[in-house]
């Protein structure tokens, strides 16, 4: 991994959490650099950026998050990924994982390749989101 690769992977969780880039942006900025996705795990607070030659690398997210609930709702995930993608007024990455945490979503997969975020709760249940165009 080269250190424009790095660079860009801390530039895109950085820009997510501060609303900076849409997700949409951050696809397409990753793409560009060669990743193939990425894992975001809520408990821990990072995201892990991947290589299709294996290497990764790993960025610390921002502050404090909320308890991850123990029933995962995958409904409740659904919604708020509509959310994410209206893009209302009131749109927030945190406001994002907050409200996942609380559907039971401790992190998502999301794979470039595969055009899809896969959300996960705690005993393996998955809510599946096959990305629109970006």
């Amino acid at each position: 991994m080269d250190a424009q690769q790095r660079t860009i992977a801390e530039e895109c969780t950085a820009a997510s959490e501060k609303d900076r880039m849409s997700f949409p942006q951050v696809l397409g900025a990753l793409a560009g650099a060669g990743f193939e996705g990425y894992f975001a795990d809520l408990r821990r607070t990072v995201k892990i950026y991947y290589l299709p030659d294996g290497e990764s690398i790993e960025v610390a997210t921002g502050g404090e998050t909320p308890p991850v609930a123990e029933a995962f709702d995958s409904a409740a995930v659904a919604g708020a990924v509509r959310w994410a993608q209206a893009a209302e007024a009131d749109y927030c990455y945190k406001g994002f994982c907050q409200r996942i945490m609380a559907a039971g979503c401790m992190g998502y997969l999301v794979s470039l390749p595969g055009r899809r975020a896969v959300y996960f709760g705690r005993t393996g249940e998955m809510h599946v989101e096959h990305f629109p165009n970006w």
